[in-house]
């Protein structure tokens, strides 16, 4: 059962209570510590895309095309359509010979509202490369061309490019491919549904090297280190992903999904995080992810003061004053 993670007060009442679970986890498959239940199950979401980006380069794709790391990092964010964002989902466009009307995913504005904002004051028009998932489109496209694959129909469940990626899913989670739950993403594609454990379960092979052998461990190396040596690729500036990585010196990679769900490895102790706040919040994800990060006493002082805009975060009015906060409430079980 689902357990309290983060209390949102309102002057000297709690407001708002945020539940949900997660679960540490070896490469191996031990469990180190749980709060919750560690065999909830939900949709990786975006928490996915890193795994999914390794079918790109596994392939052969992201060498055949000359994919720059930046761009690998592109394929694997949730990006707030910044400039050097759109420049980098274009560039793999111009480099697999397609333009954005390939792109079979709807168009939206930025994640960040700052962004928005300037763009509806640029009088500029929502735009399929704005979608955050447009880079992860670009690695699917670029799958599909250098395979010989159907690029009209690359988002359907049959399509070659996504059964190739489930199958990538399937070996990274531990499990077998007809045991994941397959549902549609917010951007059109498969989403796999399957418990944190096994969410847990593939960070912490990635952040093992070990895990890997041949093709696919140097994939999982050109991955990580691409997110890691620009972190500002995987959501933007500001971005929690982003600082994350940023903070801890790519020793620790995270990537977030839709709904409230978060997935970390840590590189140096090869074990993996993953986490669902049960009511979606994203707001209540970093709170979360610091803290269980504390208790796991994986973040120095110097690491801690960096991201502390994330951790306890203040309640706002439209005044602009502080009300009250929002702060985590939980204790890891640890095993």
């Amino acid at each position: 059962m689902s357990e309290v993670l983060v209390h949102v007060t309102r002057g000297d009442l709690v407001e708002n209570i945020h539940r949900g679970d997660a679960v540490i986890v070896k490469a191996g498959g031990e469990i180190v510590a749980e709060v919750g239940c560690p065999h909830k199950v939900t949709y990786m979401r975006s928490s996915a895309k890193p795994i999914q980006a390794c079918t790109v380069i596994q392939s052969g794709a992201a060498e055949h095309f000359g994919l720059s790391e930046k761009e690998i990092a592109v394929i694997c964010a949730s990006h707030y359509a910044e400039d050097f964002h759109i420049e980098a989902v274009l560039s793999i466009l111009k480099k697999i010979g397609l333009d954005e009307e390939a792109f079979l995913l709807g168009a939206t504005y930025s994640l960040n509202d700052k962004i928005t904002a300037r763009f509806l004051r640029e009088g500029k028009e929502k735009s399929k490369i704005y979608n955050n998932c447009s880079g992860k489109h670009a690695g699917m496209l670029a799958l599909a061309m250098h395979m010989g694959y159907d690029i009209k129909s690359y988002d359907k469940p049959e399509n070659p490019v996504q059964q190739m990626m489930l199958s990538t899913v399937a070996e990274f989670v531990g499990m077998k491919q007809e045991d994941i739950h397959i549902g549609i993403d917010g951007c059109g594609v498969p989403v796999f549904g399957m418990p944190i454990y096994n969410m847990a379960l593939s960070y912490a092979k990635m952040a093992d090297i070990t895990s890997f052998e041949g093709a696919r461990g140097v994939a999982v190396c050109k991955i990580i280190d691409s997110m890691t040596t620009y972190p500002e690729m995987v959501s933007g500036t500001g971005g929690f992903c982003s600082e994350l990585m940023k903070a801890t010196k790519g020793r620790i990679f995270g990537k977030l999904g839709a709904d409230g769900v978060y997935c970390l490895g840590i590189r140096d102790k090869g074990i993996g995080l993953a986490l669902k706040v049960e009511d979606g919040s994203a707001k209540a994800l970093s709170c979360v992810v610091i803290e269980a990060l504390k208790q796991l006493h994986e973040l120095s002082d110097i690491e801690l003061k960096a991201l502390e805009s994330f951790y306890i975060k203040e309640n706002i009015n439209t005044q602009g004053r502080k009300v009250g906060e929002m702060k985590t409430d939980f204790k890891l079980a640890f095993l």
